[in-house]
């Protein structure tokens, strides 16, 4: 009985690790290749929840599936927080504590407009494969964690593939580790990092999409995930798109096996105790910088 609760906890863990890579891996991108701090990431994944609730409960339409509809909005908004984050900071070499209090801002922004318009109650969406569970041996599979872990695999793979297989993805790896080269071989290291923002808010959209499927979201739930995501990319390796995803599944079993053996309080600890581990011991996180 032991060791099929410890196997069932290892297998939930994987799964909720998969989502943990979906949500870090925006901040992977801004934090660890573009070094902005951007402390508003859960919040976009929050709005990315609800733009998948009001998708679902006015039209109808899967809640995953409206994720990677709104994308492209999300992209949008990610270039124009860049230009105004690079006009009013970055350009003028005050980002490092005035851009951190920008991105801040935003945080509670979000949080507040969503609280005075759907208010502090939990919401939920309705799809086919929500509550259906799959017995397989004496593994008990939640579809609810399965299909968001697929779908986050799949979103951490093309990402990948974006970055390491395309000029403006190999860019985007550039632009914080040689400006000048980067503009020597005539790229706009200005417009690469608007693209590379554009891109990790549009991941943060699908992950709020995952995330309202797992369970229900309130505006202030995102605030949960401020020291799980920053723990996965520094553990990750800052920028390492392999990386996260690897430590998200670190995490997301050391959280699942701490909750099924010493109870769920401890696991939230557990992101915070890696994160100091890993700055003490290895700064440059498991795999090393991209």
């Amino acid at each position: 009985m032991v060791l099929e609760l410890f196997l069932n906890a290892v297998v939930a863990g994987i799964l909720l690790g998969g989502f943990y890579a979906a949500v870090a891996l925006g901040l992977s991108i801004t934090f660890g290749q573009l070094d902005i701090v951007n402390i508003a990431h859960p919040a976009f994944v929050i709005v990315g929840s609800y733009t998948a609730y009001i998708a679902n409960e006015n039209f109808g339409i899967d809640p995953i599936l409206a994720g990677v509809l709104f994308a492209p909005v999300f992209f949008a908004a990610g270039m124009l927080i860049y230009r105004f984050y690079y006009v009013s900071f970055e350009r003028t070499e005050q980002e490092s504590i005035r851009g951190l209090a920008f991105f801040f801002g935003i945080m509670f922004i979000i949080e507040v407009v969503l609280i005075m318009v759907y208010g502090v109650d939990y919401r939920l969406v309705e799809a086919e494969y929500i509550g259906k569970t799959v017995h397989l041996a004496f593994f008990d599979i939640p579809v609810r964690m399965l299909v968001p872990f697929l779908m986050a695999s799949a979103m951490t793979l093309a990402v990948y593939l974006y970055l390491s297989r395309t000029f403006i993805g190999r860019a985007i790896l550039a632009v914080a580790q040689d400006r000048l080269a980067l503009q020597l071989m005539g790229a706009d290291p200005v417009k690469i990092k608007q693209l590379a923002m554009g891109i990790a808010v549009a991941t943060a959209a699908v992950a709020g999409a995952l995330l309202i499927v797992i369970g229900p979201v309130e505006p202030s739930v995102g605030r949960l995930y401020i020291g799980r995501v920053f723990a996965i990319v520094i553990l990750g390796g800052m920028g390492s798109i392999g990386g996260t995803f690897s430590a998200a599944l670190m995490i997301g079993i050391a959280e699942s096996l701490i909750a099924t053996f010493y109870g769920p309080s401890w696991a939230p600890a557990v992101g915070f105790t890696i994160l100091l581990l890993t700055l003490a011991l290895r700064p440059q996180g498991l795999f090393g910088r991209a």
